[in-house]
């Protein structure tokens, strides 16, 4: 037996998208098909109404258009007379009221346009007859065309005696054009509601992927912060394994395996610190908190509080005032300073780091330009993507830095700077 695959959560949420559009469009199609039989239900009633009010004027008109002779028996001479057409589609019967005899055909036109079969008309009349009501039947002609019969009952004046006569007149009506009419309107419903059902299910399906999309993103940004977090935390818990293992192995001195910890262990703490703040990024939880802000200060604080270890860095800042978040714009600069210190130097080699504010007119920069290497050939527009710093380094600084950037409305750019190395503008608004 084939083993059945499991499903990616990724997989999971698209099905459940599948399984809405699905329950979106038969709900509708229930709705629709219900509506649709209502309506050709209540159409064939109608027409049907009609005919039988219009059928029922002519038996009602022949009706009173009857005499009795003396043995009260139903005289159509009147009836005859006021015919105004040579094949009326009337049949007069008369029955003995006592059950003597059967049906008495009183008058029946020579030549009649359209005729039931005599036994259906014969039938209707008994009914009505017995039924003292009016009677409607769908029937069909000899030659098959589809009729409808309507017999409506008369009673003998001596309604008191045994010896009298009661009848019924029985007209007959070709029903195809009313067929037809209701077979369109049929066809009509049917096309409409196969129409509405593929739309009404287009729509759901929209619907539930516009409902389904932040589940996505969600489920993407969750599978992107594991992926971060897997490959930054595997290169630094791999080096605190190959230091406990040496220590244990009496292959270094106890300090030096503890200054060294020490030094993961900050390194692992900066990065966490890191994935943690992009992934709040990422999902919203944590939003801009906009205020006035002197830029220039920001930046010779963050000078002031980032540990050079003899490395050179120079500040020419003149007074900015910029609309930030001072938490996030605090971490931008500190992530490119950060980044200079750590790539913008040959190794063995002290880094010299020049950092500039200048204040525009719509927008306030920060430059930080070191004397390194400068940047690898074609890797300016990917530089900002995560694990892109380079060698050592989890690419999370200038991913953060640059979304800092688009987050206020401003941008990070990358590029050769005047000494060799490489140079990183930050721009944000200034405020008006």
């Amino acid at each position: 037996m084939r083993k059945r695959r499991e499903l990616t959560p990724t997989g999971r949420v698209r099905r459940l998208r599948r399984r809405i559009t699905a329950l979106f469009a038969l709900t509708s199609a229930v709705g629709l098909v219900a509506m649709a039989v209502f309506a050709v239900r209540s159409d064939d009633a109608r027409w049907r109404e009609q005919l039988d009010r219009s059928m029922n004027l002519d038996t009602t008109q022949a009706i009173s258009l009857l005499t009795y002779d003396e043995d009260d028996r139903p005289d159509t001479r009147d009836l005859v007379d006021v015919m105004d057409t040579g094949c009326p589609p009337l049949t007069v019967f008369s029955v003995p009221r006592d059950g003597s005899s059967g049906p008495v055909v009183d008058f029946a036109p020579d030549e009649p346009c359209l005729a039931g079969r005599p036994a259906d008309v014969l039938a209707v009349a008994e009914t009505a007859v017995r039924r003292e009501d009016v009677v409607a039947v769908d029937r069909r002609t000899a030659d098959g065309r589809p009729v409808r019969l309507f017999a409506e009952p008369f009673f003998a004046p001596d309604a008191e005696g045994d010896e009298g006569r009661d009848g019924a007149v029985v007209t007959v009506y070709e029903t195809s054009p009313a067929r037809a009419d209701h077979r369109r309107t049929t066809w009509l419903l049917s096309v409409g509601c196969a129409v509405l059902v593929c739309l009404s299910a287009a729509v759901g399906h929209a619907l539930s992927g516009r409902a389904i999309r932040p589940a996505l993103a969600a489920l993407r940004q969750q599978e992107s912060f594991l992926a971060d977090a897997a490959h930054d935390l595997r290169t630094p818990v791999a080096s605190l394994r190959m230091l406990a293992e040496t220590a244990l192995r009496g292959e270094t001195d106890g300090t030096d395996v503890l200054r060294r910890t020490m030094r993961l262990a900050d390194g692992m703490g900066g990065l966490v610190d890191g994935l943690l703040t992009r992934a709040r990024l990422m999902t919203g939880v944590q939003t801009l908190a906009r205020e006035p802000l002197r830029l220039d200060q920001l930046v010779e604080a963050v000078v002031a509080d980032t540990p050079s270890e003899g490395h050179t860095v120079s500040v020419r800042a003149e007074e900015t005032v910029v609309v930030a978040d001072p938490d996030l714009a605090r971490r931008a600069v500190a992530n490119l300073l950060g980044n200079a210190l750590a790539h913008g130097h040959a190794p063995g080699v002290a880094a010299d780091v020049r950092i500039e504010v200048v204040s525009g007119a719509h927008e306030a920069t920060v430059t930080v330009e070191d004397a390194g290497p400068g940047l690898p050939p074609g890797v300016a527009d990917s530089l900002f993507e995560r694990f892109r710093s380079g060698s050592g380094s989890t690419g999370l600084g200038l991913s953060i830095a640059s979304w800092v950037a688009h987050a206020h409305g401003g941008s990070l750019s990358a590029g050769p700077g005047e000494r060799g190395g490489a140079r990183f503008v930050l721009r944000l608004p200034v405020a008006v």
